[in-house]
């Protein structure tokens, strides 16, 4: 892989080649070498949502922070290819990629002695406000070299952030993952957030993903003088509309000012303020999604089982 200095979609050496005229003996090899990679991680997680500016980007970086923060190796991989959010929120956003035996090494970004390991389109842009203007195919060609020519190595969790919406880039990872263990889901309380991330629980239901839970984020703003909750963007809708699909409900993250500040910041929300309340409730998200702790709505039926 070398950096793309435009919107074009040929790069040399290694960035992908959008022409479908492959040799089958090279597609199996690719097959395996992806297989071997990814057998050597635990669980492949994708977080997704049908709607934009629901702050997935920051859940996604802070769940893969907050479980290196317990001790698990974590990958973060960024497969938004046209709005990568990941080397901001992580303050590395000036950092490049390296090969190794024909491997591409990942970038490392340490918290509590622990590497998170994290590949992101952003790491290959000359700027940072390059347009990458990639057709579909070129772009699972992208998220395939993401995961076959990584070296991810053995790691217990692999968090993959995807863009908004049920395209090429979340149906690229079901079809390239297999195994993937299943999709987290996020979502703000508003109707017209909910009308798009419903979209998201089908998508799942036909790729036969499952579903291990919805988020809602922004469900209220805590008053930091007297901690009562004021509900800016309603309240309760994302835990009403897992109910309605019978998925399991992971909980609620209220808006908190600290959020916003540690994104301009460049740094993570969960380290870098630990015991603040919407941090204690993000934990809990945590536990839910690693199975220490049964989900909020433990007695729906989950529908997404096939």
């Amino acid at each position: 892989m070398t950096k793309q200095n435009s919107g074009h979609c040929s790069v040399q050496d290694g960035v992908p080649n959008s022409s479908p005229h492959r040799e089958a003996g090279e597609e199996l090899l690719d097959k395996q070498q992806l297989q071997e990679r990814m057998s050597l991680i635990g669980r492949k997680i994708l977080v997704m949502s049908g709607k934009g500016g629901v702050g997935k980007s920051t859940v996604a970086v802070n769940l893969a922070v907050t479980l290196a923060m317990h001790g698990h190796r974590v990958g973060l991989l960024d497969v938004d290819i046209h709005g990568p959010s990941v080397p901001k929120l992580l303050g590395l956003g000036r950092e490049t990629i390296h090969t190794s035996d024909g491997a591409v090494l990942p970038v490392e970004y340490t918290v509590d002695g622990h590497n998170i390991h994290v590949m992101s389109i952003g790491f290959l842009l000359e700027n940072p406000d390059n347009a990458v203007i990639w057709r579909g195919p070129v772009k699972m060609g992208a998220i395939k070299q993401f995961l076959k020519d990584v070296s991810w190595g053995a790691l217990d969790y692999l968090i993959i952030d995807s863009p908004p919406g049920t395209g090429d880039e979340p149906l690229s990872v079901c079809q390239l993952i297999n195994g993937l263990d299943g999709a987290v889901i996020v979502t703000t309380p508003q109707e017209l957030a909910l009308v798009d991330v419903r979209k998201s629980v089908t998508f799942c239901r036909q790729l036969r993903l499952p579903v291990l839970g919805v988020i809602e984020n922004m469900s209220g703003l805590l008053c930091p003088h007297c901690g009562e909750r004021i509900d800016v963007f309603s309240s309760g809708g994302g835990e009403k509309m897992a109910g309605d699909m019978g998925v399991p409900f992971l909980g609620r993250i209220p808006i908190d000012p600290e959020i916003v500040k540690s994104g301009d910041e460049e740094r993570p929300y969960m380290y870098y303020y630990p015991k603040t309340v919407t941090a204690q409730r993000f934990d809990k998200i945590v536990d839910r999604i690693a199975g220490n702790e049964s989900s909020v709505a433990s007695g729906v039926k989950n529908k997404n089982t096939v």
